[in-house]
Formats: C-alpha cells, structure tokens, sequence
C-alpha cells in the first residue's frame, strides 16, 4: 500500500519537451543527447590523448572517420535487429522501409555502432599513422559518457522502458503516446531502463579512469575493460525491456538478441583481457618507459641535439615503441 501511493508521487514524470524549434526545420532532443554526448566524448578523450602525448587534433581527425561510420552501423543494426517495422512480421512486406531513414524516431544500436565505428577508427588511424590499441584506450571511457547521455534520448522519445513496476522511481509514459503498451492501465509505471543505463556507465567512466591511473592499462586492455564493464550491465539491463526484439532460443532458453549479444561479447571482452594480460605482463598494467600511439616507421621524434624531425623507429624509444628488431621498425600494431 505504501509503495502504491509513494509512487505517483515520486514517479519519473514522461517529458514535456522533445526539440528545439528553428523556423521550419526542428532539433529533436533526442539527437541533441547524442550530439552533447559526442561533445563530452571528444573532450575526456583529447584530455586522455594529451597525457599519452598523442598528436594534436588527432582525436578529432579520428573522430571525424570514426563517429560518421558508427552511425550507419548503429542504424543498420537497429534496422536489422527490430525489422517488424521497417519489414513487417516474419519479412513479409507488410511494414514500411522508409522509416529505416527516420533517424530522429530513435532507433541506434550500439554493437552495429561499435563495428562501424571501428572500422571508420582503423581507416582514419591507419591514415594517420596511428596505433588503433593506443586510440581504444584513450577513448574508450569517452565512448562510454557518451553512451550515459545519449541514453536520455530514449527518455525524450519516451522509447526502450521496461517492464510495469510499483518501485518509487518508475517512470510515467504518456497513454497516448504509441509507444504505450496497449491494454495497459493509464497510471502505469515502468522500469527506468534509460536511467539505470545511464548510471551504470557514468560509474563505469568512473571505474575506468580510476584502473587508468592505478594500472596504466594498454595494448587494448582498457578498451576491452570498457567493453566488458558495459556488457555485464547490459545484460540485466535489456533484460528488463518490454520493446519488440528478435527473440533467439539457444540451448532451451529464449532471450531478446541483445541479451545474447551482451552475453558473447562479455564472455569475448574478458577472454581478451587474459589474453592481453598474459601476454604482455606487467607492459600491459603498469608504468611503461614506452608509451607511443604511433605505428612502428610513423612516429615523428626530435633528433638529439639536431632539433630536426626524424622516424620514431629510428629514433627509438624502446622495446615497444616500433623499433622491433629492424631498423625500418616494420611491425605489426600491438
């Protein structure tokens, strides 16, 4: 009875305000939580790309390859992994595939946008000279903010809730709004997933800069770190949701796709982080006296005593720097 007549009170009322209104063309909030979590992800990041002594303006050159790419496959993946609307039940023509392109109703998913987005890093990394390791545990917290206030959008678009729940903090969606489950009672309060989403990557942020500054994590490791911390919350998190998904059944048990996808790339972050660990030791958490983002051959380095820009690989500046066991420092990224 109590946690009855607390919750109207205490309830996450659903927004009032969805954009901002300029002439004949409107912002929709939602894509302004992207955009503000793009803006925090790039500044943590160049912040952490300072302190690795990385080039400067690479991050956004990066980015630049990086965030266009991570969109179409965040898209893409959506598109593919909710087709009922763009395709119909069962692909049988009945849905409308325009809407594919109607960005602004939401509908992002963050493993297409994380493979994209990869590749676009590679291209722009193997452009620049630029070690693609070195770049994912920069940004890779960054990438994470941006996740906790880009997940306000779904809020925004009153989208991706979870199931009926009494708790003081469940979340109001309007009754006429479409994507209110139908046959539900009006004064209805749901799972706030966007937020417990939200949360839990502002405490992973939190987690990895603290490991960043205890362990100096490399080779990859933070960015698997991070892939790990965002997985295990994903998991229970998408759990909660009640919003049409693929259903797969694998060895008896029926789970919307994103829950199986957390679960492999939890199980596939953790087994790369031993592997990473064992076969870099102490390199891969610790001080390093080599630190370099740059691809063995690319690096520029101060000629000592000349003053005059020469190869980092012929400069050397260590066992892991690119020099290799060649004077042409050709070695693959690390």
């Amino acid at each position: 009875m109590l946690a009855g007549a607390l919750a109207p009170l205490a309830a996450i009322p659903s927004p009032s305000w969805d954009g901002l209104q300029l002439g004949p063309l409107k912002v929709h909030a939602y894509a302004l939580c992207i955009i503000l979590g793009i803006i925090l992800a790039l500044w943590l990041a160049s912040r952490r790309w300072e302190d690795r002594n990385g080039p400067e303006g690479a991050v956004l050159d990066v980015a630049i390859w990086a965030i266009p790419f991570g969109f179409v496959g965040g898209r893409l993946y959506h598109v593919l992994s909710s087709p009922d609307r763009y395709f119909g039940p069962g692909f049988d023509g009945t849905g409308d595939p325009v809407q594919a392109f109607y960005v602004w109703n939401g509908g992002l998913g963050i493993w297409g946008a994380i493979a994209l987005g990869a590749v676009g890093a590679w291209i722009a990394c193997r452009r620049y000279g630029l070690r693609l390791s070195a770049f994912g545990d920069v940004v890779a917290p960054g990438v994470l903010l941006a996740q906790a206030v880009g997940r306000w959008g779904n809020w925004f678009n009153q989208e991706l809730f979870g199931a009926p729940t009494t708790l003081p903090w469940g979340l109001r969606i309007d009754p006429s709004h479409a994507n209110f489950p139908v046959g539900t009672p009006a004064d209805t309060l749901f799972h706030p997933t966007f937020l417990y989403e939200s949360l839990w990557n502002l405490a992973g942020v939190a987690l990895l800069l603290l490991l960043d500054r205890r362990l100096h994590l490399r080779h990859g490791a933070m960015l698997w770190a991070y892939v790990a911390w965002y997985t295990l919350g994903r998991v229970w998190i998408e759990m909660l949701r009640i919003d049409d998904a693929e259903m797969i059944t694998l060895f008896g048990v029926t789970q919307r796709l994103n829950v199986w996808t957390s679960i492999v790339m939890l199980l596939l972050a953790l087994v790369m982080l031993a592997v990473i660990l064992v076969k870099h030791g102490p390199a891969a958490a610790g001080p390093r006296s080599d630190d370099s983002v740059w691809l063995p051959g690319r690096g520029p380095a101060l000629e000592a005593g000349a003053g005059a820009p020469v190869d980092a690989a012929v400069a050397g500046q260590g066992p892991d720097d690119g020099a290799g066991s060649t004077a042409a420092g050709v070695r693959e990224d690390r």
